[in-house]
């Protein structure tokens, strides 16, 4: 019996007599506990400097992100501790505190487990994020209908700018399991527009002035150079498609279509050049008993 189960009053108030009694339990106690301590103490300064360098030079050689690598340092440090406790308390012969920890923490696993399902899920989506790069920050970047310029890339969420200025925060497990567009990624970048002419317009023409237009845009790369293929016989119109390339690490796609259109508008009215528009036309005859046959074209 420990002295602990003792009911109060059956313990001597005597110190003499309370040694007597007690002293040898006390002394296996105290003994116990600075095993328990001196083997924790040796133990964690021994495998927690070793679990975390073998951790980081592990995710270092694979091209983990800085975030990622400092996390799991982190996760690795606590695992030394935890093993450096339950270890310690198995050498000191704490069997009863070591089935009462793993019992508590399977129990606060499990609970931590259900409740924070989408922050794990985040959680993991970011650490892939982080690695595969799918884009970085400042990159502007697509997905499921909605768009934006990567601000910075946490954990849990990326944090988007909008060309209104606002701000757009999404969750990373989002991000991973959608498709992702990255305009950006690549050194260069094709900006398309769709023209079209008249039927009776020259098209060899109208391809040299879309061409021309298209080198004078400030942005437009010569290699790889314009285009100004013929893509499509419209009902109302032929549609030539003028291609520039830009460095979308320089120049912006938006800017460059909107002053394309517009060089290649104004040169089309300079040189009375269509651009038709889809119209309806109704056409028939009227008799004089009033019928009437009635026809309608595009």
């Amino acid at each position: 019996m420990s002295i602990t189960q003792l009911p109060l009053q059956a313990i001597p108030t005597d110190p003499q007599q309370f040694m007597n009694q007690y002293g040898s339990a006390l002394l296996n106690f105290v003994v116990t506990l600075l095993i328990f301590v001196i083997s924790f103490l040796i133990i964690y300064a021994i495998v927690k400097p070793f679990l975390v360098k073998l951790t980081r030079r592990g995710l270092n050689t694979r091209d983990f992100p800085a975030a990622v690598v400092g996390l799991a340092a982190s996760i690795a440090g606590i695992i030394a501790l935890v093993g450096a406790l339950t270890t310690a308390a198995t050498i000191a012969g704490f069997g009863a505190v070591l089935t009462a920890f793993a019992t508590i923490s399977g129990a606060l696993a499990l609970a931590f487990g259900f409740a924070a399902q989408d922050l794990l899920a985040n959680f993991v989506a970011g650490i892939f994020i982080l690695k595969d790069k799918p884009f970085k920050t400042g990159d502007y970047i697509e997905w499921n209908g909605n768009s934006g310029i990567v601000r910075e890339i946490e954990m849990r969420v990326t944090k988007l700018d909008s060309f209104d200025n606002e701000l757009i925060t999404v969750p990373n497990s989002d991000l991973a399991s959608s498709v992702v567009t990255n305009p950006v990624a690549n050194d260069t970048r094709r900006v398309s527009y769709d023209f079209g002419i008249s039927y009776t317009d020259n098209i060899d023409r109208a391809q040299e002035l879309i061409l021309e237009e298209a080198r004078s845009i400030e942005g437009v790369l010569s290699d790889p150079a314009p285009q100004a293929p013929v893509t499509d016989l419209g009902g109302s119109s032929v549609v030539i498609t003028g291609r520039v390339w830009i460095d979308p690490n320089e120049t912006g796609a938006a800017p460059v279509r909107a002053a394309f259109v517009k060089a290649v508008k104004q040169r089309f009215d300079a040189e009375s050049i269509e651009m038709p528009y889809s119209h309806t036309e109704l056409v028939g005859s009227i008799d004089i008993n009033g019928s009437a046959g009635l026809s309608s074209s595009d």
